[in-house]
């Protein structure tokens, strides 16, 4: 499946922060910037920090599979082999998970790997994979 890029703009409370951890905890290369926001490559998609104090995190969660997950997130969806090293990364960080690397819906259809942290202004990300891709729309 090939997709076009997405690009997801989002607040942030400090852009030194922000380039701190895209740029070295999670490995996105930086691309344009100004006084009030960064642009990043987030495996091959476009992410922007936009400075904007006190607007970023989470306002909710929802029940799945047994934990709460926090509302509104983003991320990605990897191959099984860079979620674990991302997963590895994470750790090797000293990343504080809020839903740390798991197995989602074993042995259900859609079954996933999952895991959820927070960057430094409070917004959520998920990354996951499927041993099956083609399992990504299971119902």
């Amino acid at each position: 499946m090939t997709l076009p890029p997405f690009h997801l703009a989002f607040p942030v409370d400090d852009l030194a922060e922000a380039r701190r951890f895209y740029g070295t905890v999670m490995g996105c290369a930086q691309g344009r910037s100004s006084e009030e926001w960064v642009d990043f490559d987030f495996h091959g998609h476009q992410i922007v920090a936009h400075l904007a104090p006190g607007q970023a995190g989470d306002r909710a969660k929802n029940h799945v599979d047994g934990h709460g997950v926090p509302v509104p997130h983003f991320g990605l969806v990897l191959p099984m082999a860079d979620w674990e090293a991302l997963a590895e990364r994470l750790r090797a960080g000293g990343c504080d998970f809020v839903i740390a690397p798991t197995i989602r819906f074993r042995g259900q259809p859609g079954e996933q790997a999952t895991m959820f942290l927070r960057d430094p202004s409070g917004n959520a990300l998920e990354f996951k994979a499927f041993a099956d891709p083609a399992s990504l729309f299971a119902t």
